[in-house]
Parts: structure tokens; C-alpha cells; sequence
């Protein structure tokens, strides 16, 4: 067909885009898949639960053939608060072969500005678990509360070395330092110790180097079960199940606190509609496999599952929430 105002090149082009038409609809109509190596980018070191989640997710995603036949490495990038993790994502802008971890640790880094990363520049496509962090002492420590560990605070802030890991100012920090505030302890005066992993922190508390832990689960409650251990707090709102059913909360021993960590995954800053829902969906599948969730009630943890949209809004409220508290604790949190 002729148009008047048409020349001779738009013409062309015009013939030139019909004839690619079918084939560009087609390519348009088939969805994201991996379709090279993968890399999942784990921000800690070996030993902790977000390594162990990460890897379990991992395994998952193996064993349920949701990697189109392609190969998954994991490499764990230790410092700077995940700051390396995420520098490596941030190289990989668009390419949805990259996966990273998302926890409440990295808001809580930039919360506080311990992280020198904008975690909302980055996408979470998923949340799968739903951590509870506890404080545990040796089995022969004097402390058997929550009121114990209080009072020997108040009486002195500097008496008993806290382990938390990996570094001052993120969510396991901040989840023994809130409460510990709430109940009138001087906690810019504690004596914290900074781990590289949770799993440090434990073989620290068992070598008689330090007095009380704040971790997470997944590296307590191998300890209590072996005997070694005994938790005394934890900062959920309310008492867990399982191995953490009888550990008693914060808000149970009279103090009005609790902090809750959640652990899913992140995707590099500019991927697009169908990777995140490649993603999403698969990621929904390993939550619902009965070793995922083992893996999860193993350690005193909750599973669930939640997508990219509220993992979104769940980043954007945190960070909010966390610099609130962070202005509540001051320099306390650093």
C-alpha cells in the first residue's frame, strides 16, 4: 500500500517489521527460563542460618528441576556487611542468572549505615522464612533468664561479653540490644564481641570466650540439643513451637520488646516482569517441599512464603521501622 508522505526507507522498514512480526510475537509469548550458569551470591560467611537457608534453597530448586538443566554455584562473599554480595548483583544489572540473599540483616546495615548499599535499588522476589532470635548461654552459666541476664547487666553493663555476628548494628545486634534497652540496661556501655558468623560466635561461647550469644536458630539449636547450651530469651512475639516451644519470650519475662528477621532471596536491580516471576514461582515450589520445611522447623523457625510484592513493600516498611529504632537506640546501635 502507498502513502503519500511514506519514503522509500520507511517503506521498508515497515515490509522489514512486518515480516519479523510472527517471530518477535513468539519470542514475546515464551517465558524467561535460566539459559546459562548460575550464581547464587551468599552475603556471609559459611556457619549461619542465612548460609544454611541459602543452600537449602539451593538444593530445592536442584532437586525439583527448576534450573532448566543449568548448573548453580554458590559463593560465599563474607564483609562489609554483605556489601561485596551486593556490589556483585549490582554488575549483574538485568541478568536474572544472578540470585543474592535478602534478610533483615542488609536493612538493618543501611538502617544504621553500617551497609554502604541502598538495599531498594535491588529487587527481593521472595521471602521464605520467618527467623526468631535467641540468647543463649553455656549449660553451666548462672544465667537462667532473661531476669537474670538483666539484672547482671544493670548491676554492671560491662560484666558479660556479647557475641553477635557478623557485625555491630545489624538484626542480631539489634534484637538483643532492643530489649536489653526496654528493660533499663545501659547498653551503650555492653561489652559486644562482632563474629564473622553465628557458627563463630557459638564456638566462642563455647570455649569459655564469651558469656551470651544472640543468634538465630539454626546455630542454637544443635548446641541445646547436644546439651551444651541453654536459651534463655527469645525475640519473637510470641513462643515458638518445636525445639523453641519451651523458651520463653522477652514480652513473657516482662520486658516489652521483640524483633522478628525474615531470610528470602534477592535479585540484581533491573531485571524484569517475567524473570521475577521465573523466580517467584519456583521459589514458591521449594517452600512447599517437605524437606524445605524440615529444614526450617529444624532449627525452631517458621516457613512461609511470600513474593516480590510484598517483599517489596516488606524492605520499604522495614528500612522505615529500623531507622525509627535506630534513632530510639542512638549510637547504642552502631
Amino acid at each position: 500500500m502507498n502513502h503519500p508522505s511514506m519514503d522509500r526507507r520507511q517503506a521498508l522498514g515497515l515490509i522489514a517489521g512486518s515480516a519479523l512480526f510472527p517471530a518477535l510475537a513468539h519470542a514475546q509469548a515464551e517465558a524467561w527460563k535460566p539459559s546459562q550458569s548460575l550464581t547464587y551470591n551468599i552475603g556471609v560467611a559459611a556457619g549461619g542460618s542465612v548460609d544454611l537457608y541459602a543452600r537449602g534453597i539451593k538444593t530445592g530448586l536442584e532437586s525439583l528441576g527448576l534450573l532448566n538443566g543449568q548448573a548453580m554455584l554458590t559463593d560465599n562473599k563474607p564483609g562489609a556487611a554483605g556489601l561485596l554480595s551486593l556490589q556483585q548483583l549490582q554488575r549483574n544489572t538485568g541478568n536474572a542468572h544472578h540470585l543474592g540473599t535478602f534478610h533483615t540483616g542488609s536493612i538493618a546495615g543501611q538502617a544504621t549505615g553500617i551497609l554502604k548499599a541502598d538495599m531498594r535499588l535491588f529487587t527481593p522476589v521472595a521471602m521464605l522464612v520467618e527467623e526468631t532470635t535467641l540468647v543463649a548461654v553455656r549449660e553451666d552459666s548462672p544465667l537462667r533468664s532473661a531476669k537474670d541476664l538483666i539484672e547482671a547487666l544493670r548491676s554492671d553493663p560491662t560484666s558479660l561479653k556479647i557475641a553477635v555476628a557478623p557485625l555491630r548494628g545489624l538484626n542480631i545486634h539489634l534484637a538483643i540490644v532492643k530489649p536489653l534497652k526496654a528493660a533499663g540496661v545501659d547498653v551503650a556501655r555492653l561489652t559486644i564481641a562482632p563474629f564473622r558468623s553465628s557458627g563463630e560466635s557459638m564456638t566462642a561461647l563455647l570455649g569459655g570466650h564469651v558469656d551470651v550469644v544472640s543468634a538465630t536458630g539454626p546455630t542454637v539449636v544443635p548446641m541445646v540439643q547436644g546439651g551444651k547450651v541453654r536459651m534463655i530469651a527469645s525475640a519473637a512475639p510470641v513462643r515458638g513451637t518445636g525445639p523453641l516451644a519451651g523458651v520463653a519470650t522477652w514480652r513473657e519475662q516482662g520486658v516489652p520488646a521483640d524483633y522478628v528477621s525474615y531470610n528470602g532471596v534477592l535479585l540484581p536491580p533491573g531485571v524484569n516482569a517475567d524473570q521475577i516471576r521465573y523466580w517467584e514461582n519456583a521459589l514458591r515450589k521449594v517452600s512447599e517441599t517437605p524437606d524445605w520445611i524440615a529444614l526450617v522447623e529444624k532449627s525452631g523457625n517458621k516457613p512461609m512464603f511470600k513474593g516480590y510484592v510484598d517483599s517489596h513493600r516488606y524492605l520499604q516498611s522495614e528500612f522505615t521501622a529500623t531507622q525509627a529504632l535506630v534513632a530510639q537506640l542512638g549510637q547504642d546501635a552502631k
